[in-house]
């Protein structure tokens, strides 16, 4: 998936919770392997291709799509599956896999568990503090969550790979586009595709729908420096700034 996964378990380290990290690592790699553009044998590869047809891919694979097509009806299209014309489900494929790695350590009785990947952060139990980074000030962070239950939390924007989220109904770059917004659901599978349908919105039509989404809240920083948040957003809020010495703690 072109990025860096790692776990943070804390509590119970039995046989049970080394069996399901041994899991949720393989669970990773057959994901990467099956979904993947960048290898010619993915099934994603092959179905962009033609040469596979959606009923005829894995029970995963049909899973993703299904979640893809409902994220673009929940957001009024403003996610998508496809980037360039062609098929690409990696806004939302990274976030369902973190989430369901980070069940299965919990699953085995792990009370305190962090799957982060590429950033995008699934918790369960705690205490945990996520530093979110500032877009525009490297090495610092712009505001912290603080979690002691189920969370997800997921940033998206140009800061670390550049423009790589268009508005899909133009294909261009979003005419107000955000430095960042960092959405907070229960599962990472609509934390993911949820900053990445804002992001392609805009600031402008960002805000309203965030604001009105059920589950979720959210904290963005826009072009100019600003920043603004949902009204619940305040309730997970516990620091606004200072050096980024890592992401989660």
């Amino acid at each position: 998936m072109g990025t860096v996964f790692s776990f943070d378990v804390r509590g119970d380290t039995g046989p049970r919770t080394r069996t399901a990290l041994a899991a949720a690592t393989a669970w990773l790699h057959h994901v990467d392997e099956e979904f993947s553009p960048y290898r010619p044998g993915s099934q994603l590869s092959r179905l962009a291709r033609g040469e596979l047809a959606p009923d005829d891919c894995s029970p995963e694979v049909r899973e993703v799509l299904r979640l893809c097509a409902d994220a673009e009806r929940r957001s009024g299209g403003w996610f998508s599956a496809r980037y360039a014309g062609g098929l690409d489900p990696t806004g939302l494929v990274k976030g369902w896999a973190v989430e369901r790695a980070a069940a299965m350590l919990h699953s085995a009785g792990a009370p305190a568990v962090c799957v982060n990947g590429g950033g995008d952060v699934q918790l369960h139990g705690g205490p945990w503090r996520v530093g979110v980074a500032d877009p525009l000030r490297p090495g610092a962070v712009v505001t912290v969550v603080e979690a002691r239950h189920t969370l997800a939390v997921a940033t998206s924007g140009p800061a670390e790979r550049g423009c790589h989220i268009l508005d899909p109904h133009t294909g261009a770059p979003p005419a107000d586009a955000l430095a960042s917004v960092t959405v907070l659901a229960r599962g990472l599978t609509d934390a993911d595709a949820w900053a990445t349908a804002a992001c392609a919105m805009g600031a402008d039509r960002a805000r309203g729908w965030l604001e009105d989404l059920p589950g979720a809240e959210a904290f963005a920083v826009t072009s100019d420096g600003g920043t603004w948040q949902t009204r619940g957003f305040a309730r997970t809020r516990v620091g606004e700034t200072g050096a980024a010495s890592g992401r989660t703690g």
